[in-house]
């Protein structure tokens, strides 16, 4: 399992634990390699991966990615998602965090999660869900499930074009 930007590391030394059948490999950009591995160690050191890069050859099964795609500029998370897409091991790719539907928050608290994400950075924000399906279609990822998380989130699960489930 490859997760992009694991950012601190939590997850990635979670979900390892968690799931030890799963070899889970933590990236994000250089500057937080540092801190991932201060909760991964070194026997599961991070790898480097910035969308905005040429992506180093990764053999994954899966991939996961939390809070990412709405602190991404759009660019980037169409960079995020060509690049899942090109990967040749990929079967599934699971996308977690905030999204609209239809345009539209599906929570007050999304709403203005939204609005000061977009004060922050104006290329940041919520992301719609129908632009990340036809994204993903694009890629050569189908969704086949989209669940509902705790907080007004969403873990989207998405296959690639080919594999059976």
């Amino acid at each position: 399992m490859l997760e992009i930007r694991s950012g601190t590391g939590q997850h990635a030394a979670y979900f390892a634990a968690a799931l030890p059948h799963l070899k889970w490999q933590a990236s994000d950009v250089a500057e937080h390699l540092a801190g991932i591995r201060m909760w991964v160690g070194e026997d599961a050191a991070p790898i480097e991966l910035d969308v905005d890069k040429p992506w180093p050859a990764v053999l994954a099964d899966a991939v996961f990615s939390a809070n990412t795609a709405h602190i991404m500029s759009w660019p980037q998370v169409e960079r995020m998602l060509e690049g899942i897409g090109r990967m040749h091991s990929l079967k599934l790719f699971c996308l977690y965090g905030p999204f609209h539907y239809g345009g539209r928050a599906t929570s007050e608290s999304n709403a203005r999660f939204d609005a000061m994400l977009r004060t922050t950075d104006p290329a940041s924000g919520v992301r719609n869900f129908e632009d990340i399906q036809v994204l993903a279609q694009r890629c050569g990822l189908t969704l086949v499930e989209d669940n509902p998380m705790p907080a007004n989130n969403r873990l989207m699960v998405f296959k690639k074009h080919g594999f059976s489930l």
